[in-house]
């Protein structure tokens, strides 16, 4: 009997049948295998390109000043908070929203500083870009991300710099804040003085307009210590930002940043204040107050009748607290008027507890504003940068 006619008993047929369907197997079970596992790859696929952040910030643009590309990103700052995290999507970068023609200004605190146009349908906004500099590790990442959530938390009032995005999912990490035009009020005042003294037009820039600027300053560092019990620590000219009109935003947080979050492990030193801004207190090392803030609200209503001069420009900073111990205190200058001169000695106070709040400035400053002269403010010489640093004791920027 042949091997067709024995398969076609029916006692044998169920065997037959399986040994028939043998070689079947064998080809649709490893079929079924590489199937299953070209599933679970395109649906880890699809997971990571569901978490990829969109509208990034243009890769061409924001790198350091050597041109490198950063190494870190939100999720490899493990350290960083899960409600951080969550806060800073809400923040980032949209779709369709990209930053371009960056130009670098200057190296910050964390890494370039640039300028910028920020795009979203049709729109461009003029922005200012910090990112995190190339070769940050991990513990710099957080204090970066930290940074940022900072602003995110502070930055509601209109008297403060402005955020607008930051880019936290994907490199380079960046922080994005509305730029203001014309910009540092130092350097604005510096303008003023020097094209008074070249004798060609310029803007008017009287007392009054001081007292229109200080008015702003005040408001916003009472809402920084009213709203989040913030102590600014570096009230300067050289922290403030000029819009049109002598609009105001106060700007310059990170040493606010850095008293607030003392717990990070910064590698980076802390941010240098000049000693001839310092109230007493400060210099000798005592806890950050909000008088503290006052005294240098005084140093800047100084700056700002100056047109820009070093406070203290006849004394070198280690002399400053001597002679402050001496009843020392800055003379009137030319242009100031009375009531102005007065509110500057009195933040001068030696005793904190004798120097006014914010609050109380500012209505002093709003009812004393009638008084101010409305002519312009007379142009010293003009500035010599060099010269500046050294009499102010301050760095020169990068």
């Amino acid at each position: 009997m042949d091997l067709h006619t024995q398969c076609s008993n029916s006692t044998l047929g169920p065997m037959c049948n399986e040994e028939a369907s043998g070689p079947l197997a064998l080809i649709i079970i490893p079929s079924l295998l590489a199937l299953s596992s070209l599933l679970v790859v395109a649906l880890i696929i699809c997971s990571l390109l569901r978490r990829r952040p969109q509208g990034p910030v243009d890769s061409s643009a924001v790198q350091n000043p050597n041109g490198q590309a950063q190494a870190l990103h939100l999720g490899e700052a493990s350290a960083v908070p899960s409600a951080v995290r969550e806060a800073l999507r809400l923040w980032e970068i949209p779709a369709g929203c990209v930053v371009e023609g960056l130009r670098f200004c200057q190296t910050g605190r964390y890494g370039p500083i640039c300028t910028g146009l920020l795009k979203r349908d049709g729109i461009s906004t003029v922005v200012v870009v910090k990112t995190l500099g190339d070769g940050a590790n991990q513990s710099e990442a957080r204090e970066f991300v930290e940074w940022i959530h900072f602003h995110t938390t502070v930055c509601k009032n209109d008297k403060v710099a402005r955020m607008l995005h930051c880019q936290t999912g994907r490199l380079p990490m960046s922080l994005i804040l509305e730029a203001y035009s014309p910009g540092n009020l130092l350097h604005f005042l510096w303008t003023l003085r020097n094209v008074i003294g070249t004798g060609n037009p310029a803007p008017l820039f009287s007392e009054r307009s001081v007292f229109v600027i200080a008015i702003q300053v005040a408001a916003g560092l009472d809402y920084l210590m009213a709203e989040h019990r913030l102590v600014h620590g570096d009230v300067a000219a050289r922290s403030i930002l000029l819009g049109p009109g002598l609009s105001v935003r106060v700007s310059g947080l990170g040493v606010a940043f850095a008293e607030r979050w003392k717990d990070l492990a910064m590698k980076q030193p802390p941010v240098e204040v000049p000693l001839k801004w310092q109230a007493p207190e400060r210099i000798l090392k005592q806890p950050a107050i909000d008088r503290s803030d006052v005294w240098s609200f005084g140093i800047l209503l100084y700056e700002l009748i100056t047109l820009g001069s070093p406070p203290y420009p006849e004394l070198e900073p280690q002399s400053v607290l001597p002679q402050l111990r001496r009843c020392y205190r800055m003379g009137r200058p030319e242009s100031c008027g009375g009531p102005l001169y007065n509110l500057m000695r009195y933040c001068w106070m030696w005793s904190f507890k004798d120097r006014p709040t914010f609050s109380a400035i500012t209505k002093l400053l709003q009812s004393y504003m009638y008084l101010a002269a409305t002519e312009a403010i007379g142009a010293p010489e003009v500035m010599d940068i060099d010269e500046y640093n050294r009499k102010a004791g301050v760095l020169p920027q990068h």
